[in-house]
């Protein structure tokens, strides 16, 4: 079995959901190397997330964002966490709801998802810098 580990920083992105498996595969190289295996991709923050959802209809970024806002909103009058200002705690919510990695399977030198899917950088905060992201390559 053949293992890598890579860790690179994302440019910084806007609060919101951002696909990213271009940038993975671009700061991965070494996924060409791999015809089977698994890729484990963790982000090494806790105001942001990832996941994979449907990477075709932009539409579906925006209503995550709503949603997300809806469902944990600032100012809550019972967040104690408050110094780093409004977006901070709900975005640690966020993230938490979300979680800190994916793991996809790799074919051919590439990551395996589906037909509409895409790995999301879920960025939680208003003013976030580069996300750092450390990828996991294991197979042959």
């Amino acid at each position: 079995m053949q293992v890598e580990q890579i860790t690179f920083t994302l440019k910084p992105y806007p609060r919101g959901f951002h696909l990213i498996e271009r940038d993975v595969e671009v700061n991965t190289p070494q996924l060409r190397n791999f015809k089977a295996g698994i890729a484990h991709i963790f982000i090494h923050h806790t105001s942001a997330g990832l996941t994979v959802n449907e990477n075709a209809d932009p539409t579906v970024r925006v209503d995550f964002e709503s949603h997300f806002n809806k469902m944990v909103p600032e100012n809550a009058p019972y967040y104690k966490h408050t110094l780093e200002g409004p977006d901070d705690m709900p975005a640690h919510i966020k993230a938490s709801l979300l979680g800190s990695s994916v793991s996809l399977p790799i074919q051919n030198g590439r990551l395996l998802t589906g037909t509409w899917q895409g790995v999301y950088l879920c960025e939680h905060r208003n003013y976030a810098s580069g996300r750092t992201i450390t990828v996991t390559l294991m197979g042959a």
